[in-house]
């Protein structure tokens, strides 16, 4: 029986993947759930089991490849004659989420919730994947008429972009099926030499994981219009709170109180108002999120930034909010991250005070439409209403946005929202 895996998704907004390491070779045997290839994405590095056993008949990229999801990447054979069932991997087995300097920690809780290497299954004498399967069901195409379409992949296979040809042109009516809009291809560039000839330099090159979020960085700039509204915030009374109420909350608590607990409540409260600054566009569509899943940045030695994610933040108070938040960082600070945590964010915060940075403009995490970063609090002096000249705790505030569906208006009035929140709300309340 053969069984095709294809390039599993390794998150929401994950669209490719980078193939690091085989560890078998074809002709070699294989068992389920034991370890096939490693991956790198801009956001983990995994090891992915196989989701069948069987004799490794056809590997279809090398090392170093970057696949996009979905794709046809092995072929596994196994001497049974009855179909294989189930669709796609199933529950059976997760991907591992490793470092280079941390052992692979089994993440069984996440089975369920981790995407794996799908498995097309036989259908007569046709493949089809996981991906065109779906599709052919939820556009009402039988086996039957599946059968009748004419495959541009690999042995004559089905993909994606076969399926939509021949639901646009199907009698009876248009594609049924939504697709998400690709990202504009980048203008090629004037090749300019890095460095002159002599110049003394050293050459470092890009691990996978740098490599992959340079790409997705500038598919973002390309993607979206980024405009950034800019203010500041007074954080006078929250400093003066904090610093009574801390060693309170450290005994309760078991972890530090800390300003980015308020200005994620503040967040929630900004998205509940505005809840278009919590959607993704999809082509021609606004895709509104119900829930609100706050992905916060989290600062990683030796790995750069990690953005896992607060699920139903919209459902939690701002004690809640601090107990996920802690939990996700020491993940992080661990390399324990599953991609559970690392997936289904629809708004992110990062905070470049952290680092002593007054301001910044982040870009924006796709498919999402806007980011808000935060500067360090700095003492200024500062006209009060009165026209007095007072001391207070000063913090710079951006909000970036995507223009296409946000428009100035409403981004700035998003930003002035989460600042009324935090000068006016009241903390001792709050807890």
């Amino acid at each position: 029986m053969r069984h095709e895996i294809v390039m599993p998704q390794m998150g929401e907004s994950i669209t490719t993947g980078t193939i690091t390491k085989w560890h078998k070779q074809p002709g070699d045997m294989i068992k389920l759930d034991e370890i096939l290839l490693e991956i790198s994405t801009d956001k983990v590095e995994s090891e992915i089991p196989s989701p069948v056993g069987g004799r490794i008949e056809e590997l279809l990229y090398k090392e170093g490849d970057t696949v996009d999801v979905q794709k046809l990447i092995a072929v596994v054979e196994d001497d049974t004659s009855v179909p294989f069932k189930g669709g796609s991997a199933g529950a059976s087995a997760a991907p591992v989420a490793k470092t280079d300097s941390a052992p692979v920690a089994t993440q069984a809780a996440v089975a369920t919730a981790a995407p794996v290497a799908a498995v097309s299954t036989e259908e007569g004498r046709r493949f089809y994947t996981p991906l065109v399967k779906a599709m052919a069901e939820e556009a009402g195409i039988s086996l039957a008429e599946l059968s009748n379409v004419k495959g541009t992949g690999a042995a004559g296979r089905v993909n994606k972009s076969d399926l939509e040809a021949y639901l646009a042109t199907r009698k009876g009516g248009a594609a049924t099926t939504a697709t998400a809009t690709k990202a504009p291809t980048a203008p090629t560039a004037p090749s300019m030499p890095a460095f002159a000839p002599g110049e003394r330099v050293t050459i470092v090159p890009m691990d996978n994981m740098r490599k992959a979020i340079a790409k997705n960085m500038q598919a973002s700039k390309l993607t979206s219009p980024h405009v950034n509204s800019i203010d500041e915030v007074d954080m006078t009374n929250l400093v003066k709170f904090r610093e009574k109420y801390k060693d309170t909350f450290q005994k309760q608590e078991g972890f530090s109180l800390t300003y980015t607990h308020f200005i994620l409540y503040a967040l929630v409260q900004a998205l509940k108002e505005f809840p278009v600054v919590n959607s993704s566009i999809d082509g021609d569509n606004i895709v509104m999120k119900k829930d609100i899943n706050l992905g916060c940045a989290v600062a990683v030695p030796g790995n750069g930034l990690v953005v896992p994610v607060i699920k139903g933040a919209d459902n939690l108070n701002i004690t809640g909010i601090a107990r996920a938040l802690d939990v996700l960082v020491k993940k992080a600070k661990t390399k324990k991250l599953t991609m559970d945590d690392l997936s289904g964010g629809t708004y992110t915060f990062t905070n470049n005070g952290s680092f002593g940075i007054l301001a910044a403009t982040p870009v924006i995490l796709q498919p999402q439409v806007g980011i808000f970063c935060v500067g360090t609090i700095q003492k200024r002096p500062i006209v009060t209403a009165d026209d007095a000249i007072a001391i207070r705790q000063m913090m710079y505030a951006t909000h970036t946005y995507d223009h296409r569906i946000i428009d100035g208006e409403v981004g700035s009035k998003f930003l002035r929202h989460v600042i009324n929140t935090l000068q006016t709300l009241n903390p001792e309340a709050l807890f």
